[in-house]
């Protein structure tokens, strides 16, 4: 029983590392606001960094790059074991 709870977690945590590192900048990001080409600061002027949006735009830039050969061998792994035992 308690076997089920944590395949259901991992799962449903799979499944939003997919829908961040699908996202894409340019169609939907930079629509709302939170493209990562935010321009620079001139001369003596501070970025944003420690606001959350600043944060989560980083966090999804981030996800996107280190998470991309992972996930291909995490779904591929998922699927074949669905396949031959779902």
């Amino acid at each position: 029983m308690f076997f089920f709870g944590l395949g259901g977690l991992f799962y449903v945590s799979i499944l939003l590392v997919n829908a961040i590192a699908i996202l894409s900048e340019d169609r939907f990001l930079a629509r709302i606001g939170w493209g990562n080409a935010s321009p620079e600061p001139g001369f003596g002027g501070v970025q944003d960094t420690t606001s959350i949006k600043a944060k989560t735009v980083n966090l999804i830039s981030s996800v996107r790059t280190v998470m991309r050969i992972p996930l291909i061998a995490v779904n591929t792994l998922i699927i074949v074991y669905e396949l031959i035992l779902g």
